[in-house]
């Protein structure tokens, strides 16, 4: 690609400015109470402006922004391969409403796809039929052909990952929290004012379902920068320099510039794909 301006920071603060090969570990406990206080103010500070989301999975990431979004005073309906009945433990402990797959893509402004990848072609043909353009859709998802997924060939020939699950959805999305994993996202958010607060790249082609996005991110304690189009969305796709790094604005910044668009040998599938994350083939 050629040259190009740095990624843009949307919702500036005021006052100043998974290992790889592995997905993100699992969740055994609630957030931690180090900022607990600090999501007290956010949960009383926006509850006027709640948001309804849709979460299709209840895996790691899903699960996680369940969390998240409940704590912060926004309705949730979530969903999963199972059905409803299977999600009740995470009905007590979050509030979240278990829902279908339909029912989640229908419940309101932004709905979040955060499945295998390889399970998106099992997804209902008509899951967003009669869903109004407006709804924001973001795929959190990644590639882990030897891990897990097997080979897909568009991806493998360079189709950004995010662009194939738009294309198999038939429905724009924005590309987020895809690069950070699932216990960092629940416990190391941080106050806006507070210094070292990691930042996640949001990619997509409607700037208002970005800044949409861009929102959620900061309510949830981490600076979000705008990565372009869904285009420009392989610079956070693992392997980059971005992926599972934590790093700072201008780490993120640096990092999304740095990015090398031809996939890594680990990255792709070999005739033997897929194995497990303990073995991959």
């Amino acid at each position: 690609m050629a040259a190009e301006a740095a990624p843009t920071r949307v919702g500036a603060r005021q006052g100043r400015g998974p290992p790889q090969g592995r997905g993100p570990p699992g969740l055994t406990e609630r957030s931690p109470g180090v900022h607990a206080e600090w999501r007290k103010s956010i949960f009383l500070s926006e509850a006027e402006t709640a948001m309804k989301i849709g979460i299709i999975g209840a895996g790691n990431i899903g699960g996680t922004l369940a969390r998240r979004f409940r704590e912060l005073g926004h309705e949730v309906f979530i969903a999963n391969s199972r059905g409803p009945h299977t999600l009740t433990d995470l009905e007590n402990e979050t509030g979240a409403v278990a829902v279908t797959a339909h029912e989640a893509a229908r419940a309101g402004e932004v709905v979040i796809v955060t499945i295998p990848e390889s399970k998106i072609p099992n997804l209902p043909a008509d899951l967003f039929a009669g869903v109004p353009d407006d709804t924001v859709v973001v795929d959190t998802g990644n590639y882990y052909p030897r891990q897990r997924d097997g080979r897909i060939g568009p991806i493998e020939e360079g189709v950004p990952e995010s662009q194939w699950v738009s294309d198999r959805l038939g429905r724009p999305v924005v590309k987020a929290f895809n690069n950070i994993y699932a216990d960092h996202l629940l416990k190391k958010g941080k106050p806006a004012t507070a210094e070292g607060r990691i930042a996640l790249p949001v990619a997509g082609d409607d700037a208002n379902a970005k800044a949409k996005v861009l929102k959620l991110v900061d309510e949830l304690g981490f600076d979000g920068v705008d990565a372009g189009t869904l285009a420009d969305s392989w610079r956070q796709q693992p392997g980059s320099p971005v992926y599972t790094t934590d790093r700072d604005l201008e780490g993120v910044q640096q990092a999304l510039l740095a990015a090398v668009r031809e996939r890594r040998p680990e990255w792709r599938a070999t005739d033997a794909s897929p194995g497990d994350f303990d073995t991959p083939r």
